[in-house]
């Protein structure tokens, strides 16, 4: 179904302008008939995920909170204290966000885990 983008804009203009700004964009990296069989591949790319130290690291705003949460973890076992050494030294040097961009709060909700 084809619609003249003036018909859309006057019926839907928010829907319009999120589709025109491209932003919070789902990718569709395969199609099945079957709706089980794809509920099922779907909803278990997460399941049983434990996030570890990174995925901690990743959600602090600077040097002085990852710190916290190594010293956190190694106090309670989570990690080496070899481990826990590395990540420190690499805060230090190349600074917290060198472990990967900053996981927002709703990092999985916005990849459809929840």
């Amino acid at each position: 179904m084809e619609i003249e983008k003036k018909r859309l804009k006057r019926l839907f203009p928010h829907l319009l302008r999120e589709m025109e700004a491209r932003k919070q964009r789902v990718t569709i990296s395969s199609v099945r008939s079957d709706l089980q069989t794809g509920e099922k591949a779907s909803s278990g790319r997460f399941d049983s995920y434990m996030p570890d130290v990174i995925d901690f690291i990743r959600r602090c705003d600077d040097e002085k909170q990852a710190i916290e949460i190594v010293d956190y973890m190694e106090k309670r076992e989570e990690i080496g204290s070899d481990y826990a050494r590395r990540l420190r030294k690499q805060l230090k040097e190349k600074g917290v966000r060198s472990f990967g961009p900053k996981k927002e709060d709703d990092y999985y909700s916005k990849r459809g885990i929840v």
